[in-house]
């Protein structure tokens, strides 16, 4: 087995967020394999973060981020646990990146739970009436537009896009991270989109 040295562990903290106690044993269990012991953090983060997830989150903090221009802005309330962890800055960047996604990105809701059925249903119409046109056999529609609904979720749902800042993660997944390096229950509230000139 490869020996830990410091410089691996402080590499793991540096890229997982998680502490050196932590990062040293990942790095153990995984016999020096850096991208295995990054795959053993992760995996015990969403079960930390699964754990906290019903605790209750009601400090936090308002997110805020204005392009530059000042013609678009956004407000994203953003709850943890305790007040300790909403002043640290990695909460407020956390506040930030979540109110520049909502600008960017234009959410329409934070999660599909939220979404009226209604929406659903016209967006179903919608997908019905194109395959239609394009003669696809009816057999297959369901299929077809249920891909087509996940994929409409992950743009009109904040916590389903891409992250901006690293598409490879769902703004759901930096929560989850941020969750497990934090220690607490954070969940995203509201959001506010303004722009002049905007509906």
């Amino acid at each position: 087995m490869a020996e830990i040295t410091t410089k691996m562990v402080k590499a793991l903290r540096e890229a997982t967020g998680a502490g050196i106690l932590d990062s040293k044993k990942a790095l153990i269990q995984a016999e020096g394999d850096f991208d295995r012991a990054v795959a053993i953090l992760r995996e015990k983060g969403l079960a930390a973060a699964a754990k906290k997830a019903d605790r209750e989150a009601n400090e936090g903090l308002i997110g805020v981020y204005i392009h530059p221009g000042s013609r678009v802005a956004a407000l994203v309330e953003v709850n943890c646990e305790t007040d300790f962890v909403a002043r640290t800055e990695q909460f407020q960047q956390l506040a930030r990146d979540l109110a520049m996604q909502v600008v960017a990105s234009r959410p329409r809701w934070v999660r599909r739970e939220e979404v009226p059925e209604e929406e659903i249903e016209r967006e179903r119409q919608i997908y019905r009436a194109q395959l239609a046109n394009e003669g696809k056999p009816e057999h297959i529609w369901d299929r077809i537009i249920q891909g087509k609904l996940e994929k409409w979720f992950q743009e009109v749902c904040l916590l389903e896009q891409p992250f901006i800042k690293d598409p490879d993660l769902s703004v759901k997944d930096l929560l989850v991270q941020n969750v497990a390096s934090l220690g607490e229950n954070i969940q995203v509230r509201r959001f506010c989109r303004l722009e002049v000139g905007g509906v």
